[in-house]
């Protein structure tokens, strides 16, 4: 395509798969193609890995952990007119590349596709969802990529999201007026996870992610309230069907409760807050723009620099 692709993968002490996801984007990707790794902070011997090879075009360390922030300091580091963010447990599939550059020759603005295995949906991004009136078509941050003017207007993820991280960029995207493509032949594979194994839940994170952003986004309205409490009543009973199973104790079920309280009180109040440090549609008082600290070290071949 005439607009040039920088893809940016986030690692973080998963040395083998990110090999494994690099030797994807090198075989499906043109030469031409930006590639930026964020790490941080590992400690499996990421840096000196991806240092051997000569595919890589930038590696930046961070010593923050979080999703978000390693997206924005691959977005701040990039120089493509597309960037795609990869998990670093995912493989692309041939025809990745294709599709995102037939739909950006047009007027795409996010692109996405199916995110198989790695406990993660593959279907999310496929139909619509409504969220307090307004349509939403939720997409991975593990697969997506997204036209540099977009990310711009953006101003980058929220960096204070502690889980779920991308679906509040989804809602900002529809709330500014963009549009979300689903392409089925834009997809990545993880074998992470595929013994049905799967991470506990952490509940009060969980629930502080969705008071934070639909608050955020819609303001202290009671269709807010009530669709927090409408996902919390469904959560909780599926707990209890697992107390009746035998698979947890009352005291576990009970104490997940007390956490999703402390979570979505949590998480409404920094909304709120949030919600009035930015007024704008943008509704990111932690993007891209809020801070110049998040690179410790930046090893960059671009120009014969490093």
């Amino acid at each position: 395509m005439d607009r040039r692709l920088s893809v940016v993968i986030s690692t973080l002490n998963d040395r083998e798969h990110l090999l494994s996801c690099l030797d994807g984007v090198a075989a499906e990707c043109p030469d031409d193609t930006e590639c930026i790794v964020v790490n941080g902070p590992s400690s499996d011997g990421t840096t000196g890995a991806v240092r051997e090879r000569d595919d890589v075009d930038v590696l930046v360390e961070i010593s923050d952990r979080t999703a978000n922030v390693s997206r924005n300091t691959g977005f701040e580091l990039s120089t493509g007119d597309v960037v795609a963010f990869l998990g670093d447990e995912y493989v692309v599939e041939p025809g990745w590349y294709d599709s995102i550059a037939n739909a950006f020759e047009g007027h795409t603005d996010v692109l996405t596709g199916p995110v198989k295995g790695g406990g993660r949906r593959s279907d999310r991004g496929t139909t619509p969802s409504s969220t307090v009136g307004r349509p939403i078509t939720v997409f991975e941050g593990a697969n997506v990529a997204i036209d540099r003017t977009v990310l711009e207007a953006l101003d980058g993820f929220d960096e204070y999201v502690p889980t779920n991280d991308a679906i509040d960029c989804s809602h900002r995207v529809s709330g500014i007026g963009f549009d979300v493509t689903w392409n089925p032949e834009m997809a990545v594979r993880s074998d992470v996870g595929t013994d049905g194994g799967r991470a506990a839940i952490d509940w009060r994170d969980r629930y502080r992610s969705l008071g934070y952003r639909l608050t955020k986004n819609y303001g202290p309205r009671p269709s807010v309230f009530g669709h927090i409490a409408c996902s919390a009543i469904r959560d909780a009973g599926s707990a209890l069907r697992g107390v009746v199973a035998g698979e947890a104790t009352p005291t576990n079920w009970l104490g997940n409760g007390v956490d999703v309280c402390k979570g979505t009180g949590r998480g409404v109040a920094d909304g709120l807050r949030a919600r009035y440090a930015d007024r704008t549609s943008t509704r990111n008082p932690n993007g891209v723009s809020s801070r110049q600290d998040r690179a410790v070290q930046i090893y960059d071949r671009r120009d014969g620099v490093e």
